[in-house]
This record gives structure tokens, sequence and C-alpha cells, in this order.
């Protein structure tokens, strides 16, 4: 008896060496039972905890370089699908190659538009909780009961540092990636139980679909590796040889990343006075390390912009011993046999390798949206151990689960205030400014989102703090300026103002063509045409592709009476950016200049052709009225009577009394 009561204490005592061994062999055969209603429970948990993002605004965080300021969306057209794709398919957007993440966006602004955010962030969600719902088939695939795979997929869907992947409508790149992703890996999973070959070309298509959707996807392969260490019964390096494929595709996506990074000037670039050297972005990837592993269970301090301090802080060095303690805790469980240890830090550690900013990639030298595959690593720890104490210990599992519920309480209620932070440009600034108040950028980008609701003394204000911590910022100088340009009313000094702040960013950095575009803008507005020619020519020449200089220069030389310079100007204008909303306007403007250089028929053709974009422009009125005078002069007088009427029926009402005489209405 006494024997069989020291039995049922082992048992009831927690997971042994041997539990542990004996629970590590039967992972490389999925769980018998796989019921549906977890699964459900955990994207509802899931969809409710991410609806404080749902009627979130854009931000002014490259929302506006990905979307409403990329030609490439904007200008996307489904009736030139081909031409569309493969223009985004050819190009980076700051440096960064996703093509299947902008082609989503053009997608979306197609069918959406960009004046509806809302849909957007639904669509942000929807690609989460498909997440979500592979961590659940993957937890099952590597031996977790129902109860350890909902626990695994309610860590993934619901903790705080997902927030910025999902509530921020650029990191699509992650749920994007993350879905083919782990789709590719639960395939290869799938594959390792039932050896169809013909899984491998899921894999490949799912991967390259993942690598174009975001770089981070190029660690499949090696977290391929650690599934072979968690699936097989005798692992070994020979597993290395199916994935050859798979390394190639992940070093040809990943060095043409770091070129385009290079080229565009991210890299080896930060955002404060101090250059790090190498040894010390070493110390500072290993702090980062650090701190992803505490956030992993308590996640603090979550801010969508981690800044480099502008020295560097003792506390940078003693993170390197992490680099030692990691590797001897690896060996240690690698010895004693605990796979799933084993697996979820090698996963972890593959899929965070790449994101520590050594090579200083970036603003920040941390970013909670890093976390959003590599996490599944350490989640899968968490569910593992909990899942086989509750198997060993069934007597303790009430308080066990009640224990768990709370913290996942905790956890969705973050993650539900955490969406509240993306609402719009002023509410996530103002969280990065309240831990970081003496860092420019985000008082910067709160100003721009002032200026643009014209709440001008408030942006006045953030410029104005900008440049006291920073008097060296041409592009706080350029904003600024913009800011005093919009608010003129009129006023020359306030123009003064923006000239003179035009001249600093120039001086700043005398190649940056958009600088000097606006400054011939203002120039303009001051009534000094000559000037703002010269400063357009001078910008164009170093920024070629800049729509709007075209369009201002168009508009210098129509002013000039240089007709012929402002219709090749209007021409590259609508080149760059065929479909704004303006383009019917410049359509017409072009007409009208045809009409000045007495080029009738060719007036004609143009306007007729603003007439067909415009069907809905308030200016069609306007279009039909111009076109009928070009048909008077060119003596087509029914025509020109036909187009006075159409005008006249469109309310239109700045009528000439003696152009309704000559044509004898």
């Amino acid at each position: 008896m006494a024997k069989q009561k020291h039995s049922k204490a082992q048992n009831t005592g927690g997971i042994t060496k041997d539990t542990a061994k004996m629970t590590s062999s039967n992972l490389n055969a999925p769980t018998s039972t796989k019921p549906i209603w977890p699964i459900v429970i955990a994207l509802l948990v899931t969809f409710l905890s991410f609806t404080s993002s749902i009627n979130n605004e854009f931000v002014s965080w490259d929302d506006d370089k990905n979307i409403f300021e990329n030609p490439d969306v904007l200008n996307f057209d489904m009736k030139e699908l081909g031409k569309g794709t493969k223009e985004i398919f050819n190009s980076t957007v700051i440096g960064n190659y996703n093509p299947l993440t902008i082609w989503s966006f053009a997608l979306e602004k197609h069918y959406i538009g960009i004046d509806k955010p809302k849909q957007w962030h639904i669509n942000n969600i929807i690609l989460h909780l498909g997440c979500v719902f592979l961590v659940y088939l993957i937890g099952l695939r590597l031996g977790l009961t129902w109860m350890g795979a909902l626990l695994l997929s309610l860590l993934f869907g619901i903790h705080p540092l997902r927030s910025e992947s999902v509530s921020w409508v650029t990191e699509r790149k992650d749920v994007l990636y993350g879905i083919f992703f782990l789709g590719a890996l639960w395939q290869y999973i799938k594959l390792k139980d039932d050896h169809k070959s013909w899984r491998w070309v899921m894999i490949t298509i799912l991967f390259i679909l993942s690598l174009l959707s975001k770089i981070q996807a190029v660690s499949l392969p090696l977290s391929m590796m650690a599934v072979d260490y968690i699936k097989d019964k005798d692992w070994k390096w020979s597993s290395l040889w199916s994935k050859v494929p798979f390394f190639a595709l992940s070093v040809f996506f990943g060095i043409y990343g770091i070129i385009k990074l290079r080229e565009f000037g991210t890299i080896d670039t930060v955002a404060d006075p101090t250059d790090f050297n190498f040894v010390q972005r070493l110390f500072v990837g290993a702090f980062s390390f650090v701190i992803y592993l505490i956030k992993w269970i308590v996640p603090f301090r979550m801010v969508p912009m981690y800044p480099y301090p502008n020295y560097f802080p003792w506390y940078f060095y003693p993170s390197m011993l992490i680099a030692p303690l990691t590797l001897w805790a690896l060996y240690k469980a690698w010895k004693a046999e605990h796979k799933a240890l084993v697996f979820g830090l090698v996963f972890f550690i593959v899929n965070i390798v790449f994101l520590l900013q050594i090579l200083g990639a970036g603003q920040g030298y941390l970013a909670d949206r890093f976390t959003y595959i590599a996490y599944l690593g350490l989640f899968f720890i968490f569910a593992y151990y909990i899942d086989q104490y509750l198997i060993s210990n069934p007597d303790k599992k009430g308080f066990i689960l009640g224990g768990l519920g709370v913290y996942l309480a905790v956890m969705a209620f973050l993650t539900y205030n955490q969406g509240k932070i993306w609402k719009n440009s002023e509410t996530l600034w103002t969280h990065v400014i309240s831990y970081y108040p003496n860092t420019t950028l985000p008082y910067g980008n709160r100003a721009n989102y002032y200026r643009d609701k014209k709440l001008y003394d408030k942006a006045l204000t953030d410029y104005n703090y900008t440049l006291k911590l920073d008097a060296k910022q041409p592009q706080a100088y350029n904003s600024r300026a913009r800011l005093f340009f919009d608010m003129t009313k009129g006023n020359r000094d306030t123009l003064l103002l923006a000239l003179n702040d035009y001249n600093k960013a120039i001086e700043l950095i005398p190649t940056d063509g958009e600088f000097r575009i606006n400054r011939g803008a203002t120039h303009a507005r001051l009534g000094d045409i000559q000037k703002a020619i010269d400063d357009m020519n001078e910008g164009l020449k170093l920024k070629p592709d800049h729509a709007v200089g075209y369009l201002n220069r168009s508009l210098m030389f129509r002013q000039n009476n240089e007709l012929e310079k402002s219709i090749a100007d209007i021409d590259t204008y609508l080149a760059l950016n065929p479909n704004s909303a303006n383009s019917s306007d410049m359509v017409y403007e072009k007409g009208q200049a045809y009409f000045l250089l007495s080029k009738y028929p060719e007036a004609i053709v143009t306007i007729t052709k603003a007439i067909e974009m415009g069907q809905t422009n308030k200016n069609l009125g306007l279009y039909h009225y111009e076109r009928a005078k070009i048909y008077a002069m060119d003596k087509q007088l029914d025509q020109a009577r036909a187009d006075f009427n159409k005008a006249k029926s469109l309310q239109f009402t700045n009528i000439d009394p003696n152009f309704q005489k000559y044509l004898g209405l």
C-alpha cells in the first residue's frame, strides 16, 4: 500500500524528468481528439480583443508611404491588372520589398477606397484570425491536447504585443506573411505525418507568398528544422538536405531585401546622433533579446516606437550574458530530451535573430511587431507544460484553469486598450511622447496630423518644440514651412516665414528636390513666378518623380504664357498619377492651353476626354461651357449650342450674355 501511495504522489506532484521524456517522445503523433469548439472560442475572444481597432483611422507612420502617397496603389486599375501588378512587383516602398502586401492594399483601394479605413482594419483582423486558426491546428499536430492547443491559440491571438501587427494597417505585412508562413509550417508538419510528396509543392507556394509579403519569412527553413527535431524520434542533421531549396529562396530574398534597404538608406542609420558601431550593436541585439523574453510573460511599456538612446547605456553590456546562458539552457534541455523546451526556444531564436537590429535598419532598437511569429515558440513551451501538468494533476485543474483565466483576461484587456492607441495619429504619437518626451519624431508626426486637421496652433507648438529639441532637422523646417504656407490666408508676413523655413531646410540638405519644389510654390504665392519656375526646375531635376511638382510648374508656365511647357508638365503629371482625384481637371487645363494656342481640334479632343473622365466632377458644367466656346471659335455652332445647353442643364451659371446672344440662344 505504501508503494502504491508513493506512486500516486509521484503522479500528482508535477512533471518529473521521466515524465518529460515520456511525453516528449509522444510529440511525434498528433492528438486523436480534435474538437472544433475550442478554436471557435479562441477566435471569438481574439476578435473581441481587437474590436477597439475596428474604427481606427490611418496613421501618419508609413500608412501614408504605403497607401495614400503610393502611386502603385493610387493608380492601380483592374482594367490594367497585369500592368499594375507588374509595377508593384518591380518596386519597393521605403526600401522594403513586400509586393504582395502592397498588392492587397491596391485591391482594397480599388474596391473599398482609402476614405474607409474601417474595412482595412477588419481585413487585418480577419487575417490575424486565420493565423490563430492555423496555430490551433499546429498545436494539435505537435501533440497538444485540445486544452493545450486552445491555450496556445489564445496566447498567440490576444497577447498585447500582437496589437501593433493587427491594429496598424501598414503591418498587414505581419498578418499576411504570417498566414502563409503558418500555412506552410502546418503543411510541413502534416507531411511529417502522412509523407504525401505533393505537400512539398504546397509548402513551396506558401513560402514564396510569405516571402513576397514580408522578408521575415526567410526563417521558415530553420523553423522546419525545429519541427524535424520535435517530430522525429531520431533527429539527424541530414534532414537539412531537404531544406536546401528553401534556404536558397531565403538567401535570395534576404540579400535582395538588404540591397534594397541599403539603397534606400535605411540600414546603418539611427534616429539619434549617436551612431553605434558593430560591436555595440551586438549588445543592442542582446538587450533586445532579453526584453522580448521578459515581455513574453509580462508585457510592459508597449510603445509603437522605441528610439535609440543618444548614448550607449551601461545596462546594455550585461545583456550579452544572455547568449551563453541561452546556449547552456538549450544544451541542458537537449541532453535531458526536453523536446518541447528545445523546440520552443529554437523556434523563437531563429525567428527573432534576424530582427535584433544588429544591422540597424529602422528608427528603433525594439518593435512589438517583430514577435508576431517568433513568440509562437515561447507560447508553445508555456502551453505544452501547462498541458502536461493538467494531465498529471487533474485534481488541480480548477485552480490552474482559474489562474489561466485571470491571466488571459488581463492579456485581452491590455490588447483591447492597446488597440485604442492606434485610433489616429494624435493618440499614437501622444502615447509615444508619454514615454519618450525628448524624442523629436513623435512631435513632428503629431504636428503633421494637427496641420492636416487645420489645428494650426497645436501644430505650430509641436513643430517649435521639435526644433527646440534639435535645431538641425531639415524635415521639421520643411513641415513647419508647409504649415505657414497653409495658414497664410494671403498674409505676406506668414509666407515669408514659410520661405525662411524652406531656406533653412535647403541649407541643411541642398539635394532634396521636394524642399525646392515647395519653396517654388511659396515664391509663386508671393508673386515671383520666375523664381518659382527656377526652384521647381531644380527640384524636379533632383526628384523627377514628384508628381505635384509637375502640376505646380504647369500652372506657373501657364501664368508665364509658356503654354507648350505647361502641356508637357500636365502630361508628365498624368503619367505619374493617372487616377488622381483631379485628373479630369488637369486634362481640362490641358485643353484650355490648346485653346489659348488656337489649336482648336486638339482642344476639343482634350476637353472631350475631360468630360468623359469627369462625369461625377462638380466642374462638368464648366467643361461643357468651355468646349462650347471652342466649338464656336472653330465655327461648329450646332455643337457649341448643344454644349451650352448641357452646361445650363448641369446648373452652370457663370454665363457670358454676349456669348449666349452670339449662339442665338
